[in-house]
């Protein structure tokens, strides 16, 4: 069926918010953009002018896509080589959506996104709806499926799922920009004690190579353990700077809200660690290096003022 104009540019009104939705739901910037164009699809094929309420109509769509791919995502991470973790979304991409609230902005951040995975495909639909986009749970419902007393119920107990132990401090860009660059200054000097004094007794260090970037499957544990890690992951090598194609550049950066350190090589975002910040310290680090998960993050790196690197790596 042929769309009118009208309606092409109603669903484009809706395209940042269902693409925001799909990103949260699916941890993947790709995967979501593919689900909304495959929404966009449905819309074409469907008699648009019954459609009573669009915006619900097509958040329905969406959302039941996004389930069907999360069930098939989790056999397909069952043969992932190494950890999988999201993709990450530098500041500034309008698929990081709402950011009025501090829900809002937590919903997003990496370490819950990270956490999410723990969550049954329907779990994470009715948390992502409910504290991201604070969809009523009658709406919820609506979009599922299922009853508004269900919806309330599974809210409830993805909230216990994703809460952590530690409560991750809000902190504004400056601050970001700050911790990563006192992070840096620690991890390039000489001497292990300083980088120890900003992490938690029980930090975390995890990275995502997808198998073509040499990534360690199992996280280090522990300040001492990480540290050194850390340490040794900037330490200059010719095997490092081949492995990425050149000599990185850092720069301090914000990456789903959370201090981020991006490195680039010619233009190409070929790193990005994302910092959980917590009261104590650095409490995690979670590094994205497969290339495929970064493309969106080049992408949007070509179109920012980023200034110059904070110094060069390897």
């Amino acid at each position: 069926m042929s769309l009118s104009a009208d309606h092409v540019d109603r669903f484009e009104a809706f395209r940042p918010r269902l693409e925001a939705v799909a990103y949260r739901l699916l941890g993947s910037a790709g995967e979501a953009e593919d689900a909304v164009q495959e929404t966009f699809l449905r819309w074409q094929a469907a008699d648009v002018d019954r459609v009573e309420v669009p915006e619900a109509w097509l958040t329905k769509v969406l959302t039941n896509l996004c389930l069907n791919q999360l069930a098939s995502a989790r056999a397909r991470r069952e043969t992932y080589v190494g950890q999988w973790l999201p993709e990450p979304l530098l500041d500034g991409d309008p698929m990081l959506g709402p950011a009025d609230t501090a829900e809002q902005r937590e919903s997003v951040s990496y370490a819950v996104l990270t956490l999410m995975e723990r969550l049954s495909p329907g779990e994470r639909a009715v948390y992502v709806l409910r504290e991201a986009f604070d969809y009523p749970h009658r709406d919820i419902a609506e979009i599922l499926d299922i009853t508004e007393a269900a919806s309330q119920q599974i809210f409830h107990r993805a909230k216990k799922h994703v809460a952590g132990g530690k409560v991750r401090t809000e902190i504004d860009e400056a601050a970001a920009r700050r911790i990563v660059e006192e992070f840096l200054a620690a991890a390039v000097g000489g001497r292990i004690e300083p980088l120890v004094r900003l992490l938690t007794e029980d930090a975390v260090a995890i990275g995502d190579g997808g198998g073509k970037i040499p990534s360690r499957a199992t996280a280090f544990e522990g300040a001492a353990a990480v540290a050194r890690f850390l340490w040794g992951l900037l330490k200059p090598g010719k095997a490092k700077r081949a492995l990425v194609g050149g000599e990185p550049e850092i720069y301090a950066w914000t990456a789903n809200g959370d201090p981020a350190v991006v490195a680039v090589v010619d233009g190409r975002v070929v790193g990005v660690v994302c910092l959980e910040v917590v009261a104590e310290g650095i409490a995690a680090f979670r590094s994205q290096v497969n290339p495929d998960k970064l493309e969106r993050a080049t992408e949007r790196w070509a179109i920012t003022a980023h200034g110059e690197p904070l110094f060069n790596a390897f």
